[in-house]
This record gives structure tokens, sequence and C-alpha cells, in this order.
């Protein structure tokens, strides 16, 4: 049984839930900023939330891409297409964890008398496990996985504070945007890798679309706008000051060491761009805004 946890564990890629998470925590510490009481319980159902979330959509994910990944040498290797683990455990596993962000989101209903967490509950599985067959219609796949964790501040934002008025939105708007364009950036970049595949297999992408050079082009695009966004967080968070922008220069100087590993002729260093660097950059901008409140 412990084998195959782990085993299911290493399929979702459960240590990349860094990547949404400390965005979550960002924006619930400015929250909280606001609103203090019952950290505790919402910390808990925070995590919970993400963690059963993200790990439904991602394993709904492999269920749905089985056959494609399959077909992929680059991802032939994976746990459903070579069989070590079945279909029927897997839908078991995604069943169990949706089921479990449902019930999390109840802690929020005791902390703060909130019940929008568990009207948005199924939604949001809709919308994250959606990801998984836009490729099959849009180039814009990318944006779409953004917009999942787009999902990350904004909810949590709304589990502490509810759905106050739109003005009340702003902060973990602008946030939440941030965190769309550096993930379409950064998916943009990752896809670059299947080029051959996905036109191969009629699949959608902006790589398959426009061809690496290009798609390296849009993927910079994307983050410059996130660094724009982030700095517009400055403007609309009055908790946020100088030190912020400083760590705000640092992701940006992150980010330009991030495509200089990526070239159009030369993809070998797209896994150490994706997930060291961003792993850096998600963890490194919580610990910013945590050191500018604490000196706030």
């Amino acid at each position: 049984m412990l084998r195959r946890v782990r085993t299911i564990l290493e399929m979702i890629r459960f240590s990349h839930t860094l990547f949404a998470l400390p965005f979550a925590f960002l924006s619930a510490t400015l929250a909280w900023r606001e609103d203090p009481s019952s950290w505790r319980l919402d910390l808990a159902g925070i995590i919970l939330c993400m963690v059963f979330a993200r790990s439904a959509a991602m394993a709904f994910n492999r269920l749905v891409d089985r056959r494609l990944d399959a077909a992929n040498p680059r991802t032939a290797g994976r746990h459903l297409p070579s069989g070590q683990l079945t279909p029927g455990a897997v839908w078991f596993f995604t069943l169990a964890c949706a089921a479990g962000f449902v019930a999390s989101t109840l802690l929020f209903l005791v902390s703060h008398d909130n019940l929008w967490p568990l009207y948005l509950s199924v939604p949001v599985l809709l919308l994250i496990c959606g990801y998984s067959y836009a490729k099959r219609f849009t180039e814009l796949s990318h944006f779409w996985l953004g917009m999942a964790l787009m999902l990350a501040p904004v909810a949590a934002w709304i589990a502490i504070r509810g759905l106050r008025s739109v003005a009340d939105l702003a902060t973990p708007v602008v946030l939440g945007l941030a965190v769309l364009f550096w993930v379409a950036g950064f998916d943009i970049l990752y896809a670059c890798q299947d080029v051959d595949f996905d036109r191969r297999a009629q699949l959608r992408s902006v790589p398959a679309r426009l061809g690496i050079r290009a798609s390296l082009r849009v993927a910079l695009v994307c983050h410059l706008v996130m660094i724009g966004l982030l700095v517009c967080l400055w403007l609309v968070s009055p908790h946020l000051g100088v030190i912020y922008l400083m760590g705000v220069g640092a992701v940006a100087l992150l980010l330009v060491y991030e495509h200089w590993l990526v070239r159009p002729d030369d993809l070998t260093r797209v896994n150490q761009a994706f997930f060291h660097v961003n792993g850096i950059i998600s963890v490194g901008l919580l610990l910013v805004v945590w050191l500018q409140l604490a000196f706030k």
C-alpha cells in the first residue's frame, strides 16, 4: 500500500504543488493583514484544498492523456502507459481527492461562516480538470493552465474574506493575473519539447502553431507582463514597499536566466528552467513579502 501511494504521488509530481502553494500563502498573508482572526484554521484549509485540488486535477490529466503519453517517446515511461498503475486505481485516487477538496472547504465555514468556498468548489474542479482537454481544441491551453493556477491566490483570499466587493478583490486578482502569465510563459517553454509530436498528434499549442523561436518570444512577453503585474500589486496593496520591489527585481533577473537557459537550438535545459528556477521564484517571492511585512 505504501509503495502504491508513493507511486501515485510520483505520478502526480506531488512536489510540484510548490509552484502554486506559495502564491496562495502570499494572498492569504495579505488577507490576514485585513482580518487576522482564525489564521491557523485558515492555513489548514488552504493547504488541504490546494493539495487535494491539484492532486485531483493532475491525476485526471494523467488519465485523460494516457494514450497520448504512450505514443510520445518523452512520456511513454509515465506510470499509466508503462503499467505501473492501473486506470482504476488512479480513478479512485482522483475521486477521493475531489471529495477531499470539497470537504476541506467546510473549514472556512467554521472559521469565517463563509460558504463561498463550498459553493465554488465544483466550478473550480471543473475548470482545473478541464485543462486536460484544452490542447485538443485551442492553442491557448497554456493560458488555461495559467488560469487554473491563478485560482490559488484568488480562492485563498475569498476563503478568508468572502466576496465583499469588487474593489476588495483588487489585490488577489492582480496577483492571480501575474500567476496566470507566469505559468503560461513557462508552460510554453516546456511545450517546446513536444512540438513535433503535437503536430503529428494534431494537438494544439503555441509551439506547434508558431514554431519554437517565435514561441520563446511569446513566453518572454508573458513574463514581461508578469513583472508588470507584480509592480501593479505594489500599487494596489498598502502593505508592500521597497523590499517587495527589490524582490520583484530579483524575480525579473531569474526570468532572464530562465530564458537564457532555453535556446531555439538547445532545449536540453528546459527541465532546469521549468522546475528549479520557477520553484525559486514562487518560494522566494513569498519570503520577500513576509520580510516586507515584518519590517512594516
